[in-house]
């Protein structure tokens, strides 16, 4: 499965015996498929299935998805107009002009005035409706699919500035355990210096006991562990990206999971060296959180 960001956009439009319809399906990053709908008055009715269709397609997004529908003039019902009323509001009208000075009416304001015109819904069958329905809904897995399309070509770009950001936490991690600094003969000699100049200082200094506490922060100094632990989690989100899917959780766990180990190494660290790499790593161990924040 390829990977798939969670903003996108797409539109379908067809026909369906004389009526235009038209959707426009746009999604963002969310925690979860969450759907926000605008639909004509009097197709509510499709909300339900609407949600579940888009919620089937995807784990993952904000969505919005738009409806526009188009009635064929010959499908529209006639406006009916009320002339004995709009007699009697333009002989109104008329006297008031003629009276008081008032404007003349118009034909738009008058057939304005409730009770004027009434334009009556068109009677529409079973039939019709669960045909129209159907056509509607065929539609919306068409702009469904070209949202998909759209987020896996995002997810595609995503996936391969991920892989770059995995190979630099690689090639970071191994500076760190290739550095000079982590050498025995370099423990040994940076910890010498520090217990001779501690000796040097005060001769009341329990020698032995000194000793064994320079070999404890040596011991806890070491950063084999978070370099293995480093190494692992490469391997697990090189697995995650080419496996694709759904696995934005995860590999936002495995983010952080990076951030605590970058973070240990650095507080761990006894070398400017070590800590500049350390540094450098939680750099990059942010824009790879950053990124996965737009996958599904």
């Amino acid at each position: 499965m390829s990977l798939q960001s969670m903003t996108g956009f797409a539109r379908s439009a067809t026909e369906s015996e004389g009526t235009s319809i038209a959707w426009e399906v746009k999604s963002v990053n969310g925690k979860s498929a969450e759907v926000r709908l605008r639909l004509p008055q009097g197709f509510d009715r499709l909300e339900t299935a609407v949600r579940q269709t888009v919620q089937k397609r995807f784990a993952r997004g904000n969505f919005q998805a738009m409806l526009t529908v188009g009635r064929a003039a010959a499908r529209q019902a006639q406006p009916v107009v009320n002339e004995a009323f709009l007699k009697d509001l333009a002989g109104l009208a008329k006297r008031l002009q003629e009276q008081f000075g008032t404007e003349p009416a118009t034909a738009d304001g008058l057939l304005s005035l409730r009770g004027v015109l009434d334009i009556p819904e068109a009677v529409e069958t079973e039939e019709e409706r669960a045909t129209l329905d159907v056509a509607i809904l065929s539609a919306l897995e068409a702009a469904l699919t070209g949202l998909e399309q759209a987020r896996r070509g995002e997810g595609t770009a995503l996936g391969a500035l991920l892989s770059g950001h995995i190979d630099t936490i690689e090639a970071l991690t191994l500076k760190a355990e290739a550095d000079p600094s982590r050498e025995p003969v370099a423990i040994r000699e940076r910890i010498a210096e520090q217990v001779r100049l501690l000796t040097d200082a005060s001769a009341n200094l329990d020698a032995v006991r000194l000793h064994q506490e320079a070999a404890f922060l040596a011991t806890k100094a070491d950063i084999r562990e978070e370099i293995d632990r480093l190494k692992t989690h490469v391997a697990s989100a090189r697995a995650l990206l080419e496996s694709g899917g759904a696995v934005g959780r995860k590999l936002d766990f495995l983010a952080q999971e990076f951030n605590r180990e970058s973070n240990t190494l650095c507080s761990k660290s006894n070398a400017a060296a070590v800590t500049a790499i350390g540094l450098e790593l939680k750099a990059v161990v942010d824009q790879f959180r950053e990124q996965v924040q737009n996958l599904e």
